[in-house]
């Protein structure tokens, strides 16, 4: 796992990345130095330009199509599916590049060179993919753990907690030391790095000594209790045993610097994604004025930041007399529901007039989804850390929503807590773009939606 502006992000998938993006520049701009794609004058400078922004840009689209996703990879259909919607954002998207980077040289291009580079690009991508596939049925890829146990006895990583296959599993046990014994001999950094160790897990962190830890983590070996590790590694909090004050050590710390950033990015986006779906918008509000009666619009109490009430808008996907025996959850196949809206929350058009909240202020793009003060009160006594997610503005999508399908009950409602007070506590900047980078793939492919 890779640190990054305080998330944990997998160091192969990193790698992983990192690598495409070098082996799609190489692909890119050979074919266009060699003169291989017709209709396009070579051009040293514009050429490494266009091959440097489609490369890096190559990464962000194939994780909008989730090939970044294990299960992707799992599953032909999904496979393909993805594939095929990388390769039409990636050919859109190429030809954004050479309007804006080199318009003289490559403004003009035939789509038949795009598709020339499109194939060069996926040719590196795909022989890259296998090359990573061998490495990790090698094992070269796996991080390899230190385990301390406790006195109640062994600790083991769960590969099903983390969604993972034991094949997909990231994370091995290569050396499980019992509670108590000589710790300082058995964790002694010459030993760990002769046997290739990444990190050290303790089911009880105070069973390391201070002296040990330190002599560990200055040989590049970072010592995790379980609940760190398992914070890390599942990107969700066990707030079960989250201390009542953690807000104030641990919770948000915005500086000026980054709200007024967040607020730029929120205002922008929702700007742009109401000028982009316009056309989307119009019809929409016409199919649902033609297909029921009723308003357009559904206007809904929600929680927002530090617990005030505000005015939620959606299109209506419901029946108007939807909650006339009082508000419930959602359910699959939805009875309620209409003919319309069944469609508009697949595609998740129903959620796109909460940029109108957006620019009001009572949202933000990316934050904790905002429940129902019904919801919020039932909920807050139930479970433990629920009232905590309203220290930050409640968002459009969220941490939660991106890695957790829709929630309708209790349960549901636990688990997405996890992963709101996750983002709470390591929110930035960088979350942000990712979060919204994997909403594209949330959407397109439909996942979580009813």
């Amino acid at each position: 796992m890779t640190n990054l502006f305080g998330h944990s992000v997998r160091s192969e998938l990193l790698l992983l990345y990192v690598v495409e993006a070098i082996a799609c520049f190489v692909a890119v701009y050979a074919i266009l130095s060699w003169g291989i794609v017709q209709g396009v004058p070579a051009d040293h400078g514009g050429t490494v330009a266009f091959a440097a922004a489609f490369a890096l840009c190559s990464g962000i689209i194939s994780g909008a199509s989730g090939l970044y996703q294990p299960e992707a990879w799992q599953r032909a259909r999904r496979l393909l599916a993805g594939a095929t919607v990388a390769a039409l954002l990636l050919l859109l998207l190429a030809r954004l590049i050479l309007m804006v980077v080199a318009p003289g040289q490559f403004g003009n291009a035939p789509w038949g060179s795009l598709t020339e580079v499109l194939l060069a690009s996926a040719a590196a991508i795909l022989l890259t993919r296998l090359g990573f596939a061998a490495a990790a049925r090698s094992g070269f890829l796996k991080h390899r753990l230190a385990v301390v146990h406790g006195p109640e006895g062994p600790l083991a990583p769960e590969a099903e907690a983390a969604g993972d296959s034991p094949r997909h599993d990231p994370f091995e046990v290569a050396l499980a030391i019992p509670a108590g014994g000589a710790l300082a001999e058995a964790l002694a950094p010459e030993r760990l790095r002769a046997r290739r160790i990444w990190a050290v897990v303790a089911a009880d962190p105070a069973s390391v000594p201070a002296a040990v830890r330190r002599r560990c983590e200055a040989a590049g070996m970072p010592v995790f209790s379980a609940a760190e590790f398992r914070e890390r590694r599942l990107s969700r909090v066990d707030f079960e045993h989250l201390p009542e004050d953690w807000l104030a050590t641990s919770g948000p710390r915005d500086s000026l610097l980054d709200a007024a950033a967040r607020r730029g990015l929120d205002l922008a986006a929702s700007l742009s994604l109401v000028l982009l779906t316009l056309p989307v918008l119009l019809l929409t509000a016409l199919a649902i004025k033609l297909d029921s009666p009723g308003p357009v619009f559904y206007r809904q109490e929600r929680v927002g930041r530090g617990g005030r009430v505000f005015t939620l808008l959606k299109f209506r996907s419901m029946t108007v007399d939807a909650e006339a025996g009082g508000a419930l959850w959602a359910s699959r196949q939805d009875p309620r529901v209409t003919r319309v809206g069944r469609l508009i929350r697949l595609t998740r058009i129903d959620e796109i007039p909460q940029v109108l909240n957006v620019l009001r202020g009572d949202m933000a793009l990316v934050g904790p989804r905002p429940e129902r003060p019904c919801f919020v009160e039932q909920l807050g006594r139930i479970i433990p850390h629920y009232n905590d997610r309203a220290c930050v503005k409640p968002g459009i999508t969220g941490w939660a929503q991106v890695n957790y399908p829709y929630g309708a009950s209790v349960e549901d409602a636990r688990m997405k807590l996890a992963y709101d007070l996750y983002y709470i506590r390591r929110r930035s900047l960088f979350l942000d773009l990712l979060i919204l980078v994997a909403t594209v793939r949330v959407v397109l492919f439909q996942e979580g939606a009813r």
